[in-house]
């Protein structure tokens, strides 16, 4: 089951700060050279990943032997499953598994945990794999290792995260708490517990853990050394094309929304493509999309984000605001009447009276930041250009369960960056009055970010 689904939260315990987006089409990757080899037969790697990019084979993990072809391969492969395996000279190795589950939730934390220990005479305890605390026991494909047998991790050869060794297979993902454990196998419990309230499982704090020669902690809190070890061993990491804003603050704890690749609709005339963890949407034609975060529309609540216009963004049709049929986004149909409200780069309006004429509200262009609310108390929409007020639709009577961000594009070639609190573009650093989120302008009194501690809060 997925960590957090954005219903839902974790409550107390131990927070994580940070984590690190990867994007594929930038090729961002982390990479270490161990001065030598560690306990092959022995160790426990553990990480929490968020999906973005689905549909593709892509590297979290890998090392390579100085040929460049001989490692291990911790990958999600095209149809989404889980492979770790070792590969060597040309050929599967064994330990090798590939897992029947997918992974497809791209709302959600997951944590996974790869436990070996070769030197177990009971087969099925040399390797084992857990999911958000559970142990996977179906696979597609499961070859254990022989007793005793040295593996291809651990040893003295570079390590790659968020690529295959000799390039490609570039990770879409955040990914939080990465951790490497030389010499011992753990299971699940020494990196996270269940929620007492929820039943979530989540992160305990792994400070106090054995890490072994070649072990590693990578927190991602400092922004100016993002490959930073905090183990204690120094096994630091080489940050190739991550900068300080690809630290985010969306993590296991306070899970954000971001785009949602699944709820795509072309209208049959082009797709999109979404980047940067989902918050930056490219277009081939006419497309809709929404977010992956849905309050109530009963919750009296006030949310607010802001949409970055980019190049070809400024077409006729081409706008943002919120929708509540979120069935119309994943049948290509337009929505309806009070379930969907645009503000478009021509400054139209589409609401409760259907299309206005153009410049109504104030166009906008390539660089200016649009802001969103909705007052789910107030039954009312405001955009906000640059800050100051564009437009307000009042008196609204939602049709739908639930209400999410929602985005129009119609000319190919068009881009934009959303900002849901975890921005993917540097600004002023505004955050909402609990203290989340970070805007280029400060969320109006009384809206808050789109995040799970924020929505748990609202909810009580």
């Amino acid at each position: 089951m997925p960590l957090i689904i954005p219903a839902n939260s974790i409550t107390g315990g131990y927070t994580v700060d940070n984590s690190l987006r990867f994007n594929s089409g930038s090729s961002d990757t982390l990479d270490r050279n161990p001065s030598g080899a560690g306990n092959r037969k022995t160790f426990t790697i553990s990480l929490w990943v968020k999906r973005a990019k689905l549909g593709s084979r892509q590297s979290i993990f890998n090392n390579t032997d100085s040929g460049g072809q001989d490692g291990v391969y911790f990958d999600f492969y095209s149809d989404d499953t889980l492979a770790i395996l070792d590969y060597g000279t040309g050929s599967y190795l064994t330990p090798r598994f590939e897992t029947t589950q997918v992974f497809r939730d791209v709302s959600a934390w997951y944590h996974i945990v790869y436990a070996v220990d070769t030197t177990q005479g009971t087969e099925s305890n040399r390797v084992k794999i857990y999911v958000n605390g559970n142990q996977v026991t179906n696979f597609d494909i499961a070859n254990y290792p022989s007793q005793n047998q040295d593996t291809l991790w651990n040893r003295a050869d570079r390590i790659y995260i968020g690529t295959y060794t000799a390039g490609g297979n570039y990770l879409g993902a955040y990914l939080s708490e990465v951790v490497n454990i030389d010499g011992l196998q753990l299971d699940p419990t020494s990196f996270g517990e269940f929620d007492e309230d929820s039943g979530i499982w989540k992160p305990i704090d792994v400070s106090g853990l054995t890490f072994g020669t070649n072990g590693f902690y990578l927190d991602f809190e400092d922004s100016a050394a993002l490959g930073d070890d905090v183990s204690g061993n120094g096994n630091d990491f080489t940050v190739n094309n991550l900068t300080a804003v690809d630290q985010t603050t969306d993590t296991p704890t306070n899970n954000f929304c971001t785009l949602n690749p699944l709820s795509i609709a072309s209208n049959g005339q082009g797709t999109a493509t979404l980047s940067n963890g989902n918050l930056t949407m490219t277009s081939a034609g006419s497309t809709q999309n929404s977010g992956t975060f849905a309050p109530s529309i009963d919750s009296n609540s006030k949310w607010y984000y802001e949409f970055k216009c980019g190049t070809g963004a400024t077409d006729i049709d081409s706008g943002v605001g919120w929708g509540t049929d979120v069935s119309a986004f994943r049948s290509g149909t337009f929505a309806t009447l009070n379930s969907l409200f645009l503000y478009t780069a021509d400054g139209r309006l589409y609401g409760t009276s259907g299309w206005t004429s153009p410049g109504t509200a104030a166009t906008y262009t390539n660089g200016d930041i649009i802001g969103c609310t909705v007052d789910l108390e107030n039954n009312e929409i405001k955009w906000y250009k640059n800050n100051s007020l564009a437009y307000t639709i009042s008196s609204i009577s939602f049709v739908g369960d639930v209400i999410t961000p929602y985005s129009q594009w119609a000319q190919s070639g068009a881009i934009g960056d959303f900002n849901f609190g975890n921005p993917t573009f540097t600004g002023t650093d505004q955050s909402d009055e609990n203290s989340r989120g970070s805007f280029e302008y400060a969320p109006p009194s009384g809206f808050l970010s789109l995040c799970t501690k924020n929505l748990s809060e609202v909810l009580g």
